[in-house]
């Protein structure tokens, strides 16, 4: 066996332990099953989004993994193979002023929730990514921490999710392009504070995230 093949058959093998937790809920006679997770979440600017995908039993995508682990062009090459393979895929947004409004939790939970709802084939059960999502008798739910890393519809759902986001923010860059979101992608990096501290806040900031909502006092530049 060649290197080559070698570095195959344990990707083929790591992929197929990502379907434990689908594996098991298969066994207790559920048939359809979603993963749903964000990208986002601890942005200071701009949409949470929210992705769910119900793949086929066992399907093997190669590379397939917690969207964290992987490089900006796998995660675009896989977000296509997803999408022209699963058995339904969706993604929602949610704005900054309604993550505002509600809290980045509850933000979260409402995004996952529509995320479910927008599938365009029902699931019987779905796998969150440490996220308890109540449906109630209609559709069960199963968190699990680190998910993304741990279930193959998870990690799905998270590669759509940010690859989705990371469109978003290189849009973002050339409306506001004094604060660099085509790298920072929105999150509080050095360059993106002394941005806020330099030209102020832009409409898409999220108002009630840290260190934001202490900046506000003093806001120069954009008004929202």
């Amino acid at each position: 066996m060649t290197i080559k093949e070698m570095k195959e058959s344990a990707d083929v093998e790591r992929v197929r332990r990502l379907y434990k937790f689908e594996d098991e809920v298969r066994a207790e006679g559920y048939e359809i099953i979603a993963g749903t997770d964000e990208a986002g979440r601890g942005a200071l600017v701009g949409d949470l989004t929210v992705a769910a995908v119900i793949l086929p039993p066992n399907l093997y995508i190669a590379g397939l993994n917690d969207s964290k682990k992987l490089s900006a062009k796998k995660r675009e090459s896989l977000y296509y193979e997803i999408v022209c393979s699963a058995v339904a895929v969706s993604c929602v947004r949610i704005s900054p002023e309604e993550i505002d409004r509600l809290n980045i939790y509850q933000a979260t939970l409402k995004g996952m929730k529509l995320a479910v709802n927008a599938l365009t084939v029902r699931p019987e059960y779905v796998l969150t990514d440490a996220m308890k999502l109540s449906f109630g008798e209609e559709i069960k739910s199963r968190s699990i921490v680190h998910g993304d890393a741990l279930s193959a519809s998870i990690a799905a759902a998270s590669i759509i999710a940010k690859v989705t986001r990371d469109r978003l923010t290189d849009e973002w860059d050339k409306i506001y392009p004094v604060y660099g979101f085509n790298h920072n992608r929105g999150y509080g990096t050095k360059d993106h504070i002394d941005a806020i501290k330099k030209f102020g806040f832009c409409p898409i900031h999220r108002k009630s995230f840290s260190p934001v909502k202490e900046m506000l006092s003093g806001q120069t530049g954009f008004d929202f």
